[in-house]
Parts: structure tokens; C-alpha cells; sequence
């Protein structure tokens, strides 16, 4: 006799896999039809500006919560929507986002939105290492480090700029 296994989740199942999509999709961002990478970046630029005044360790803790939150709401939506790094996903921005502003002046807008591009572009076009991590770290670790990746280099940009006094030259026009 055939037993039939059902593969959809029920009970806390079910639940842990709702919480897990609305983590991923950073609260839905994730399912915007249009640019999902980019709206997931979006929805963090608020949190960095909300945490401006925080110490740079508070900031970084709250980052690698998002990480390691990331890789786990990464890993189960994925296996809920049988696939493998859904553009759904864009609790990975938000993670790569947070690490690129994490040691430059977030209080200042014009950091924010250059940070915004300077970390969009990265993700986009991964240039090495972050194209490695991208196609060679499996699961939830690999959707979160390749855009993690890229907030290193992106933090890297950013550092360079402010000591380059770039941000004051933009706070004046």
C-alpha cells in the first residue's frame, strides 16, 4: 500500500515557514515585481539611519543578527519555494547594505545614498570575490555572504571616501 507524504508544512512547520518567507522577503519587499534586490536595499537604509547613534558595536551586532537570521530565513524559504537564491530574497541586501555603512557616518544622508549605490553596484555586478561566494557557497550561507561579500568591499569604498573627504565635499553643494 502507497503511503502518500504530503510535503506541505502544518503546525509549527507552517508556522516556521511563514516566518521564515517574511524574514527573507524583509516583511514582502522581496515580491516587488519590479527591481526586488533594490527595494530590499531600500528597506535598509531607514534601519542604518534609525541606528545612526548607536555605537559601532550595537551596529554590528544588530548586523550579524540580520546575517545570521539571513542564512536561516534564506535556507527555509528557499526550501519552501523549492529553489536556490529566489530574488525573493532580500534580507541578503539588507545584510550587505548594514555592513557597508557600518563604519562611516550614517547620520548623514548623502553617506546613506552613496552607500545605497555604492553597495548596489557591487551586489549587481560582483566582481571577484564576491562572483566565488556567489557560485560556490551552497544554501541560506551563500544567498547572505555573496551580498555580505559585498558590503566588505562596499565598507572598504566607504571608509576610503570619507577619508577622502568626499562626504564633506557633497554636504556642501
Amino acid at each position: 500500500m502507497d503511503e502518500h507524504v504530503s510535503t506541505v508544512p502544518t503546525g509549527w512547520d507552517a508556522v516556521g515557514s511563514v516566518v521564515a518567507r517574511a524574514v527573507a522577503t524583509v516583511g514582502g519587499a522581496g515580491y516587488s515585481p519590479v527591481a526586488p534586490g533594490t527595494c530590499g536595499t531600500i528597506v535598509a537604509v531607514p534601519l542604518a539611519w534609525a541606528m545612526r547613534d548607536s555605537g559601532w558595536l550595537m551596529f554590528l551586532g544588530v548586523t550579524l543578527a540580520v546575517i545570521v537570521g539571513g542564512i536561516l530565513a534564506a535556507r527555509r524559504a528557499d526550501q519552501a519555494w523549492q529553489s536556490h537564491d529566489s530574488g525573493r530574497i532580500v534580507i541578503d541586501e539588507v545584510a550587505g547594505y548594514l555592513v557597508t555603512v557600518a563604519f562611516v557616518d550614517r547620520s548623514s544622508g548623502w553617506v546613506l545614498a552613496v552607500g545605497f549605490v555604492v553597495f548596489r553596484v557591487l551586489d549587481i555586478l560582483k566582481p571577484p570575490p564576491i562572483r566565488w561566494v556567489d557560485e560556490n557557497v551552497p544554501g541560506g550561507t551563500g544567498v547572505v555572504l555573496d551580498d555580505v561579500a559585498a558590503g566588505v568591499m562596499g565598507a572598504a569604498l566607504m571608509i576610503a571616501l570619507e577619508a577622502a573627504h568626499v562626504f564633506d565635499a557633497l554636504a556642501r553643494l
